[in-house]
């Protein structure tokens, strides 16, 4: 039997590795280590060594992974908060309204449908409607704010108009994202009575974060920024002190703590030296050690072996509806607001990446009940490929135009 170290190392090596090919490739080093993942998993080392598979990852090592993988979403979810500009987003709001919106409405709409569609069939034991039904739908309806600025950053449309636009969208399909998850949680660990409750202090809590919280911070900071150019350990502690308290504020509400950190992160303001300095020393290490146990999880939970027969074509199905949805969603968005046709083309291509958003997301509804392996198996293959999709596409529309 390995160590839990070992297993930790053999994880992150091989996750390395997939990362260093993808990036060859020009995919996102991040989609690779997603893969990395699942190959970890019952899907290929599973399928093929299943011995080894248990070897590598016993019960302590699963329990330690566990551990691992939540404080480093909780961590990465802050830099991800800090990346949101919440006055770029008012500044743009204006011209990406339109498009945020129409890419989220068309895909949950359709997200609605599907649910319905296959309630009785793929929802768990219990599970009502209502929250089954949300939870398809936003998970349709999400965009990976992050890998779509690594995307962004390695093509021609890097700080262009049409760049900046995507990534404004894709922040505002982030806010809007997470605040759909929270509403889910709480109407699924509460009646509908309790469940309104925890939206109300949600939303209250919000409010109270970006119009009390934030001036505050803002305030603060150049008091303690004046005579740094880096933040003293004390400041760093103080954001990751303040996240973690923001991620118990939210799980006592009845929402995922996941959130409160990401709106913390959300509140500082994105330019100011406790931004940049936490994003510059947490990234690469969350990055390398946290995330790939991570995707490790979440390979141990994906098992692409399950996909036979209907299930296949169930699987097909959502794949298609997911694409339709957020490609002709931000495409009839794009045009509505004025936009050109190979404007609207490339806003639909960017945002129909999904990514680790899209996986954080599909690993709470797993561990709330609200996913079946089965299905959480299917959201998966749907979230890797409509990103694996978004650069090669791209590529080609902007050589054709």
């Amino acid at each position: 039997m390995l160590s839990s170290f070992l297993t930790l190392l053999i994880v992150i090596s091989v996750a390395r590795f997939f990362g260093f090919l993808f990036r060859k490739l020009g995919q996102p080093s991040v989609m690779g280590e997603v893969l990395g993942g699942l190959v970890l998993g019952p899907s290929v080392l599973g399928a093929l060594f299943p011995n080894t598979m248990v070897a590598i990852f016993p019960k302590e090592s699963l329990a330690f992974l566990k551990t691992i993988a939540e404080i480093g979403i909780t961590l990465y979810l802050v830099v991800m908060g800090l990346e949101i500009d919440l006055p770029r987003l008012k500044r743009s709001a204006k011209s990406a309204v339109s498009v945020s919106l129409a890419s989220i409405c068309l895909p949950f709409g359709l997200g609605l449908w599907l649910a319905n569609s296959i309630h009785a069939s793929y929802a768990p034991t219990g599970v009502g409607a209502l929250p089954f039904g949300l939870f398809v739908g936003v998970s349709l309806s999400i965009t990976a704010f992050p890998v779509l600025a690594r995307i962004l950053s390695d093509s021609p449309l890097h700080k262009t108009e049409i760049g900046d636009l995507a990534l404004t969208c894709a922040a505002i399909d982030d806010v809007v994202a997470w605040c759909l998850v929270a509403v889910v949680t709480g109407v699924l660990s509460s009646s509908l009575t309790g469940a309104g409750l925890t939206i109300a202090l949600t939303c209250v809590y919000i409010a109270f974060m970006v119009l009390v919280v934030r001036p505050l911070i803002a305030k603060m900071l150049p008091k303690l920024e004046r005579d740094s150019e880096r933040l003293p350990q004390a400041l760093l502690a103080f954001a990751i002190l303040g996240a973690l308290l923001s991620a118990t504020i939210t799980d006592l509400i009845g929402i995922h703590a996941f959130f409160g950190a990401f709106i913390f992160g959300a509140v500082i303001p994105h330019e100011s030296l406790i931004a940049r300095d936490v994003r510059d020393r947490l990234l690469d290490f969350v990055s390398i050690l946290f995330l790939p146990a991570f995707f490790a999880l979440t390979g141990l939970k994906t098992e692409v072996g399950l996909l036979q027969g209907s299930h296949l074509w169930v699987c097909g199905l959502i794949i298609v509806l997911a694409i339709a949805g957020k490609f002709g969603g931000a495409f009839f968005g794009a045009k509505v607001s004025g936009n050109s046709t190979r404007t609207a083309t490339i806003l639909g291509l960017l945002m129909n990446t999904r990514g680790l958003v899209e996986l954080i997301v599909l690993n709470i509804g797993l561990s709330l009940g609200i996913l079946t392996p089965t299905l959480f198996t299917m959201l998966v293959v749907m979230a890797l490929v409509t990103t694996f999709m978004t650069g090669p596409l791209l590529r080609l529309t902007l050589k054709r135009t």
